[in-house]
């Protein structure tokens, strides 16, 4: 039965899939280009800003074991379901929010949905990845970041012509549940590893990792600590130090954006002709470099630039750290996958508002200076693991 599953047309699985990831990132997308909006809404600081942006994270860290369970468990495919179910309602309940309390809880449950749908849908991609037989991986972060950028450029329109925060995150959700409904029939309905057969080898769980899963999860970190600061803080970035008008406002969320959905679309060539070790350590350089030049020079044409370069250094890293994990002898694919992001995702907790707190010291352009340094981390670490990759 499997066997004929897998026959039959696994193109079917991989457009599924994309549509999926697709939709992962414009919820996400809705939420990031309108945290300027929100901000403004309930007139809060730097400082409040950030405190309240730890309880994305949060709510994705708190279910991350959860997460990796119900997926061994249960499966991808009906994971996957759910979370495209709940994902977009906890996005609209956002629109409501009237103090920073309800925004605090509100975005803890979002973690959450997001989380669960974060886990499955890379451990399905893993799955897809398996029964080609060859690096597709990027492709699929490629889509989520297409949407971010397409939901970066839709949000701006929304906004520049009065359309409130409601409509926009109600269309999202609209969008979401038609997507689904076209795309379950054709999601793989079972989990394909390399060593099917060898099951008595996955013996580690999220508390007793490898070594090797741990330092991707490093990498990990190192990437999602700069990927969270562009999320939060790009459009604050712009508005703030650049002084940039409402028109150019997110025009660094969205370069940034752009080219890391760019650099997934062919990062799976460059993998395979230059290796994945190679490809970390330039992506690493590429992130502190971009970072800088948006510290140096605080205009809005070079802060683009450098976010470019950050997009390009990001895009390929988290993809191929979490098809590491997928491939682990002694790990379910669920669970090493949860354990990379459980890693990574404190990146996305402590960065945020570690922005915030030194930017209420000092300025902006300081802790962007400072966290530039999380990506030489990535070039650093992967030496260690080279022989492994």
């Amino acid at each position: 039965m499997k066997n004929r599953i897998l026959q039959h047309k696994p193109i079917a699985y991989r457009l599924a899939l994309s549509a999926l990831f697709f939709n992962q990132g414009v919820i996400f997308a809705s939420w990031a280009s309108r945290i300027a909006d929100i901000k403004t809404k309930l007139n809060l600081s730097e400082a409040d800003l950030g405190s309240i942006l730890f309880a994305l994270p949060i709510g994705q860290l708190i279910t991350m074991w959860i997460s990796g369970m119900l997926v061994t468990k249960c499966g991808s495919k009906k994971m996957i379901t759910i979370s495209c179910i709940i994902y977009p309602i906890a996005l609209v309940a956002l629109s409501f929010v009237n103090t920073p309390i309800q925004l605090f809880v509100g975005l803890v449950l979002m973690g959450m949905a997001a989380n669960l749908g974060n886990i499955s849908l890379n451990t399905q991609a893993v799955s897809v990845e398996n029964i080609y037989g060859r690096s597709i991986m990027s492709s699929f972060h490629g889509l989520w970041s297409l949407a971010g950028f397409c939901g970066g450029i839709f949000s701006t329109l929304l906004a520049s012509v009065g359309i409130g925060i409601f409509a926009n995150f109600f269309g999202t959700l609209v969008f979401s549940y038609v997507l689904i409904f076209i795309t379950r029939r054709f999601i793989l309905p079972f989990d394909v590893s390399k060593s099917d057969t060898d099951t008595s080898t996955k013996t580690r769980g999220m508390f007793s990792p490898t070594p090797f899963i741990v330092f991707l999860g490093a990498i990990a970190f190192g990437c999602m600590s700069c990927e969270g600061m562009m999320f939060d803080w790009s459009v604050v970035y712009f508005k703030e130090v650049l002084s940039a008008p409402v028109e150019k406002m997110r025009l660094g969320y969205i370069a940034f954006m752009g080219t890391m959905a760019l650099g997934r679309f062919v990062a799976d060539r460059l993998i395979m002709r230059f290796g994945m070790a190679k490809i970390l350590q330039a992506s690493g350089v590429l992130v502190f470099v971009g970072m800088m030049i948006s510290v140096v020079f605080p205009s809005v044409l070079w802060s683009s630039l450098g976010f470019m370069l950050v997009g390009a250094g990001v895009s390929s890293v988290v993809p191929i750290c979490f098809s590491l994990a997928g491939r682990s002898r002694r790990m379910p694919a669920g669970i090493a996958i949860a354990t990379v992001s459980t890693i990574g995702f404190f990146g996305f907790l402590i960065c945020p508002p570690i922005i915030g707190f030194i930017a209420e010291l000092s300025s902006l352009r300081v802790s962007f200076a400072i966290l530039a340094c999380f990506g030489l981390l990535i070039t650093a670490v992967v030496p260690i693991i080279k022989s492994r990759i």
